[in-house]
């Protein structure tokens, strides 16, 4: 599964499936991180960050925190519960912070708007992983960057682990094997990814994952 969607769910139950399992994490503390994405963005005062998947936006209100008044953070997520529970973090006092709801493989942002794009834990959501990486190339200014902590297969999922939307939205179902993700990164424009951390495999659902941080450069 290399950005196709054969034998996947289709896109209104995946969606489906998804946006249940968050609106109910939208009320817990539970994490939902596979990674420091953030942490290791280095981010810098006066740039502009976009979260994709941002959840109940705490990675958001960190990095406009980074940022300070001269930059911009945007979160991006599919939830409406998650996105409310983000807004209602934000400070008053900041005015540096926007959220929006969009697809990943769709943002409804400007070309070359951001120098850095995060996400933790999210990509894997997505049937095409390419053209969600295609549409981070485009929203990077030149010699913008992103950080992505993702989860991925230590080996191709069978078939009824992909069919099943349950799986999908706990975040394994969707995962593909570590050379076909990096494949579809280097293909959507990105040919110098690289990874900055790895964890070791974990059973998730009777199959076996592992988490990735990535980084890459636009030229």
């Amino acid at each position: 599964m290399q950005g196709g969607t054969d034998g996947l769910p289709d896109t209104k139950t995946l969606e489906g499936a998804v946006q249940e399992r968050y609106g109910e994490l939208a009320g817990t503390c539970c994490s939902l991180s596979c990674g420091p994405a953030l942490e290791l963005a280095r981010v810098r005062p006066g740039e502009t960050v976009v979260d994709l998947g941002c959840g109940r936006g705490r990675d958001v209100v960190n990095a406009a925190a980074r940022v300070g008044p001269t930059g911009m953070a945007i979160g991006v997520d599919a939830t409406p519960a998650m996105l409310e529970r983000a807004r209602a973090l934000v400070p008053p006092d900041v005015a540096n912070v926007r959220f929006l709801r969009c697809d990943l493989a769709s943002l409804e942002l400007p070309d070359a708007c951001a120098d850095v794009v995060v996400s933790n834990c999210t990509i894997n959501h997505a049937p095409d992983k390419e053209a969600v990486y295609r549409e981070i190339r485009r929203v990077l200014k030149p010699g913008g960057r992103f950080t992505v902590s993702d989860i991925v297969a230590r080996e191709e999922l069978p078939e009824c682990v992909r069919a099943d939307p349950r799986a999908w939205a706990a975040c394994y179902g969707g995962a593909i094997p570590e050379g076909a993700y990096l494949a579809a990164v280097r293909r959507a424009g990105f040919p110098d990814a690289e990874v900055l951390r790895r964890s070791h495999p974990y059973e998730k659902g009777g199959v076996w994952v592992l988490s990735l941080t990535l980084q890459g450069r636009c030229a």
